[in-house]
């Protein structure tokens, strides 16, 4: 690592270039020198408040400063502490159904933790309630709860939003309900905890179905049996459900049966309006014992100040979230998540568009901030934190662009916008696409599996800022028509939350140095443009972001 600094360190003298030389300057070779360094053993999977996230915001802090930027913090330091709740669960658990007592086997039956910091969560023999997908939807008539108390109640549902075949073809998801094929918030795991919280239940259980999800129950188990973090809050979360579970569908298929019931045939009726909750001949009981500490983990923030006095107040900015899963001892053999393509991958393009940027003479007319976050596996915390207490007006920034998860397998001929269709960002990254060789924009192949609200992108929306996550294009240059879907799953099934998501030996970087460069025409014509960019009629997020730049509410 010292060898690779001092490379860096002479490549930061001072050189004033033009847009088309300084992107120029985004390269495979150090793009893929960044993601070695942050995918290394040695950062022991960057998971926060570890010694793996001391590195990792050293790292990132000592490329910045080598790059020329100025520190991202109005206080004048590098870091936004990001103060946290660390919580190692150990869950037991059990379910009587019907005549049946079935103890549930940790990780293979069911995960379990919870995000109150206390020593530990009791629910004991809970009455049981399958509330289908656990959705209440009032623009669509829709509630899974009618008719049901289930305050202090362990409540089941399904993944995904609710599954409405077309009436005129029920094959095909009815286009009118839950905008189709595309997941909507509501089938989000983290809204379908919140509204658990609002109603009341004592705990809440998502069956794990890998279609609707969009990833193998190994990545829940990964995901979430490590040390689990949330942000510290003056009612200490006593305010959110008490026990977060997922179970596989077949552990849920034994639940049901022994409880007297068919799930398959209560999955049908669950994607109906008229769906009432129905309560299982079943107890359940938790015990989760926690080991908890108070943590400040850390976003790290840069910035190249804006050349024109009158617009160096206003803001465009970049984020990709440096933390990874960690170690896990328990595992045998290699015990490290290493997280190369997620999202080291997204930490290599943040830096090296910074630097490119740096070199720009003049810089962008408006500030360029680089927000590397913590904790995006944990539930965004690193982005919601800074959405929630912006080091610079949401008001004043005109756009987020995110990136999670690069291209390591060679150029395409286009790149995939999660958020397309969104705002008028998608001209802005028209035209700079148009000017890259005529590269075509596709938004989210998979919009079933609800991407735009995975990544820290997502909490910039949710406060009005128009957002994009860029993701790698399907269109390989010299590839198979088929050649970009395969790449996508096999990573998902292979590597995603994995101790398998190393740097691999027959990765082609020049897909993510394309991918850079046109990121960075995107964030300098956003940058030096006439106005902000703004959310289309019909967005949900627009209500947010005009109220917030004072455009009154249409009659």
């Amino acid at each position: 690592m010292k060898r690779l600094g001092l490379i860096f360190a002479a490549s930061a003298i001072a050189l004033a270039l033009t847009p088309d030389a300084a992107k120029q300057l985004i390269t495979p070779d150090r793009l893929f020198a960044h993601i070695k360094v942050l995918a290394s053993d040695e950062f022991e999977g960057r998971a926060p408040s570890t010694r793996g996230e001391e590195l990792s915001v050293h790292y990132l802090t000592e490329q910045f400063k080598r790059f020329g930027l100025k520190p991202g913090n109005p206080d004048g330091t590098w870091v936004q502490d990001v103060p946290l709740f660390g919580i190692k669960s150990t869950p037991t658990s059990s379910v009587t159904a019907g005549a049946q007592t079935i103890a549930l086997e940790p990780k293979t039956d069911y995960v379990a933790w919870t995000i109150r910091p206390v020593p530990e969560v009791k629910v004991t023999d809970s009455d049981v309630v399958f509330v289908g997908y656990g959705v209440v939807a009032p623009e669509y008539g829709w509630d899974d709860y009618k008719g049901v108390d289930v305050k202090g109640k362990t409540i089941v549902m399904l993944v995904n939003d609710p599954a409405v075949p077309d009436p005129n073809d029920p094959t095909k998801l009815d286009p009118n309900y839950f905008k189709g094929a595309a997941m909507t918030y509501y089938g989000r795991w983290t809204y379908k905890y919140e509204i658990a919280s609002q109603k009341g239940a004592a705990a809440a259980v998502i069956i794990h179905e890998t279609g609707p999800a969009g990833y193998p129950y190994e990545v829940v188990v990964g995901s979430n049996t490590h040390e689990n973090f949330d942000i510290q809050t003056p009612d200490r979360n006593a305010s959110r459900v008490s026990v977060q579970s997922w179970i596989p569908y077949p552990t849920a298929e034994r639940i049901f049966t022994a409880a007297g019931q068919n799930l398959a045939e209560l999955k049908k009726a669950a994607v109906r309006k008229d769906f009432h909750p129905v309560t299982l001949n079943a107890k359940w009981s938790f015990d989760i014992r926690n080991e908890v500490r108070e943590v400040k983990s850390k976003n790290v923030v840069a910035k190249v100040v804006g050349s024109d006095p009158n617009l160096r107040h206003q803001y465009v900015i970049f984020t990709a979230h440096w933390d990874h899963l960690g170690k896990d001892p328990a595992l045998k053999g290699d015990q490290i998540y290493n997280g190369a393509v997620d999202n080291a991958s997204g930490c290599a393009g943040l830096l090296e568009l910074a630097r490119a940027y740096a070199k720009l003479t003049p810089a962008p007319k408006r500030t360029m901030i680089f927000l590397s976050v913590t904790a995006e596996e944990k539930g965004l915390l690193g982005s919601k934190y800074y959405a929630e207490n912006p080091l610079y007006p949401l008001r004043d920034t005109l756009a987020n662009i995110n990136m999670d998860s690069m291209n390591m397998w060679g150029k395409t001929r286009d790149l995939v916008l999660v958020g397309l269709g969104n705002s008028t960002l998608d001209d802005i990254a028209k035209s700079a696409a148009d000017a890259q060789g005529g590269r075509t924009l596709k938004p989210d192949p998979h919009p079933e599996r609800g991407g735009f609200y995975r990544s820290d992108h997502f909490e910039f929306a949710k406060q009005g800022v128009p957002a994009l996550d860029i993701h790698p294009g399907t269109d390989f240059v010299g590839k198979d028509p088929n050649f970009g879907m395969q790449k996508m799953e096999e990573y998902t099934t292979n590597d995603y939350h994995k101790v398998s998501d190393e740097p691999k030996p027959g990765w082609n970087l020049e897909g993510e140095a394309q991918d850079m460069q046109l990121v960075f025409d995107i964030g300098l014509r956003v940058a030096n443009g006439d106005g902000y960019p703004e959310w289309r009629p019909g967005n949900e997020f627009k209500a947010k972001r005009d109220a917030d730049m004072g455009v009154p509410p249409p009659h």
